[in-house]
């Protein structure tokens, strides 16, 4: 993994997305001026980063799906490149250069990603410690969820800890770690320990291995870089204190309202005969108001009222007590299905941003109801609530809807790291799955 703008980018996915962009604007630059090669060029990268061809979980694709997933991708450029075309006329390009682009990315991503698959780039990992986070690193580890394959060869046991892990894949504890390294040629230590104040916490062993070439890693790095979260189960405060980023500088309040801003206004301006429609249906189903109003809890605990498009019956909480939405919740209304499931009933929020309540990218708001209960079950919950709620957010493009304590933990590891790392770069990530989650209508409920 690499770092970019704090935010970790595997080191495959960048050089993927680096070797398309040359081939894209090579196979324009021989029927087209430099200008519309590279417009092209960068308008089919977004289109395929718009559905998901960068995502992490492309990295076990075979040619079928490879196949399945470019010809849209390269619709939508079509489609963008004509609207652009209208716009600025110099640069209309023929479909050739469209088949010979899609032609050659996927003919380097069988090869990429054949590679990437390789056991010469495997990683190999020794983990210290054998309880519930070993074990958890480990299915991490054994997971497809990135491009790069690892190989966790054993567990180093440590005592005071319950075992969790295979009894089989115990290393030997009587020889010194940087000699197992050796031995079983591992490329990483992570360690997963949790009391670290005991005698046997290992601490000059990993210092050798540190020393003699052997990176050592912490379960809570481990679990940032590769899962892009914040493990609370394995969060020492230090971590947070002392670990970098939560970048709360005047330059970046300043670009992130300027991006809230032009986000805002851009997607305002395009889906505003889509909100008219939306309106109109709400209304005419059963003659309610169209708009709802809530209190949720923003930055540093206060509260706001947020917009949203109305998508359950007016009596849905008439007890008077919160609810979590539920797996096809009977009160959410029939129009209120489809545009929760497409993610329409979050655009009026855009007021919310305009007011300087909320922004485009951020954890997800909360009803003061939920965040008592929160706080008081899940530690570092009220993190989150360091920077202005979003529309949109890392929490919502990489998992479901939340609607238990089990899920608001699992999003809040996710708010962890973009409150710790967020950047305008994280943003445009982000924004860019976001299309992808409302095309395909991935976690609403």
């Amino acid at each position: 993994m690499i770092r970019i703008f704090h935010h970790y980018v595997s080191r495959i996915a960048f050089m993927l997305l680096l070797l398309e962009l040359s081939i894209l604007l090579a196979a324009a630059v021989t029927s087209a001026p430099l200008w519309p090669a590279l417009a092209f060029a960068l308008v089919m990268v977004v289109s395929m980063g718009t559905l998901g061809m960068y995502q992490h979980d492309q990295s076990r694709e075979d040619i079928k799906s490879t196949l399945l997933r470019i010809t849209p991708s390269f619709v939508l450029g079509f489609g963008l490149m004509q609207l652009l075309a209208g716009l600025l006329p110099g640069i209309r390009l023929g479909s050739v250069v469209f088949l010979l682009g899609a032609g050659a990315v996927l003919l380097a991503r069988l090869l990429v990603f054949t590679s990437a698959q390789s056991s010469i780039l495997e990683q190999r990992l020794i983990i210290v410690g054998d309880g519930a986070i070993a074990r958890e690193c480990m299915e991490l580890a054994g997971s497809s969820i990135g491009f790069h394959p690892f190989r966790v060869v054993g567990f180093v046991p440590v005592s005071g800890e319950l075992r969790a892990v295979p009894p089989a894949m115990l290393l030997p504890s009587d020889l010194p770690l940087l000699s197992l390294a050796r031995r079983y040629a591992a490329d990483e230590i992570v360690v997963t320990v949790g009391d670290r104040r005991n005698g046997a916490f290992p601490v000059r062993q990993l210092l050798e291995c540190a020393l003699g070439g052997v990176p050592v890693t912490d379960a809570a790095t481990f679990f940032e870089r590769e899962a892009c979260q914040i493990r609370v189960d394995s969060l020492q405060p230090s971590y947070l204190i002392f670990g970098g980023g939560f970048d709360q500088s005047l330059m970046r309040a300043l670009v992130k309202r300027l991006f809230d801003l032009l986000a805002s206004l851009a997607i305002g301006l395009l889906a505003a005969p889509v909100m008219l429609l939306t309106a109109i249906a709400i209304r005419m189903e059963d003659g309610g108001p169209v708009f709802y109003r809530q209190e949720r809890v923003g930055r540093g605990n206060r509260l706001f009222k947020v917009l949203k498009f109305r998508s359950m019956r007016q009596d849905a909480e008439s007890d008077g007590r919160p609810q979590w939405a539920a797996q096809d919740d009977p009160r959410v209304t029939a129009v209120g299905h489809w545009i929760r499931k497409l993610r329409i009933d979050e655009l009026p929020q855009m007021l919310n941003v305009f007011k300087g309540e909320m922004s485009f990218v951020g954890p997800r708001p909360e009803r003061e109801y939920f965040v008592e209960q929160l706080c008081g079950q899940i530690a570092y919950y009220n993190v989150r609530h360091g920077i202005k709620p979003g529309i949109t957010g890392l929490a919502q493009v990489r998992y479901r809807y939340g609607a238990s304590v089990s899920d608001a933990l699992q999003k809040l590891q996710y708010d962890l790291y973009y409150v710790k790392n967020n950047s305008l770069f994280l943003d445009l990530l982000i924004l860019v799955d976001t299309v992808q989650v409302v095309l395909f209508g991935k976690g609403s409920r």
